[in-house]
């Protein structure tokens, strides 16, 4: 039977290159699919990723409709057999529900992959609606970084290396930008809520982690 499946997990995880990969492992088999996604950081219309992988995609606007595309895609003669979803956190709750008529409906297997949470750690809406239907969510296994080598949990929003916790939603950024722009970056819980980024704890005096020591006096 079709699955809806969700690949999430932080930034710099390696989700698109996974994307790719799964596409690459299921055409070398003659199946095939179509690769959609939103608000990729190469611009519209593509897929890439960090590593230098890319490919082109169907761009997921507002009122885009995944069920009735794959219907006209089936209607004019063509053969879907699975669809590779990237960015999903920017997909509408409805566009998600849509996935799931996709799979339930037309047999289809839909690979969706996405970050779970926002730079306030709130679900983005797409990620939920997800979550809540998904016949599978699976963390990916990559683990990024914190700065501070442990494991990251949470993406943080930056600009000039300074966390900021308010703004939209989505706006779009990378993990390397200029001192000026809105960026992005990876933490571990502890730090995310310290909001202490890379920049900034170079920039401290003393690590908030480290006790402060007073020379003890010897005992006469």
């Amino acid at each position: 039977m079709a699955e809806l499946v969700f690949f999430s997990g932080t930034m710099d995880c390696g989700k698109s290159t996974l994307a790719l990969q799964m596409d690459h492992n299921h055409a070398a088999r003659g199946r095939q699919g179509i690769i959609l996604t939103r608000n990729d950081r190469a611009g519209k219309a593509t897929i890439s990723s960090r590593l230098g992988l890319r490919a082109d995609a169907v761009e997921v606007a507002d009122g885009f409709d995944f069920h009735a595309h794959v219907v006209q895609r089936l209607s004019a003669g063509g053969r879907v057999d699975y669809l590779i979803c990237d960015e999903a956190q920017f997909f509408a709750a409805e566009q998600v529900d849509q996935l799931a008529r996709v799979v339930d409906e037309l047999d289809i297997d839909v690979y969706t992959f996405g970050i779970t949470t926002d730079f306030r750690t709130r679900l983005f809406p797409g990620s939920q609606r997800l979550i809540e239907l998904a016949d599978r969510v699976e963390v990916l296994q990559v683990e990024a970084l914190c700065w501070c080598g442990a494991r990251a949990t949470h993406n943080a929003r930056t600009v000039g290396g300074v966390m900021v916790v308010e703004g939209a939603q989505v706006v779009i950024g990378d993990i390397s930008v200029r001192d000026d722009e809105v960026g992005y970056e990876v933490l571990c819980r502890r730090h995310h809520r310290r909001r202490l980024t890379a920049a900034t704890a170079r920039a401290s005096v003393l690590s908030p982690d480290v006790l402060p020591f007073e020379e003890q006096q010897p005992t006469p």
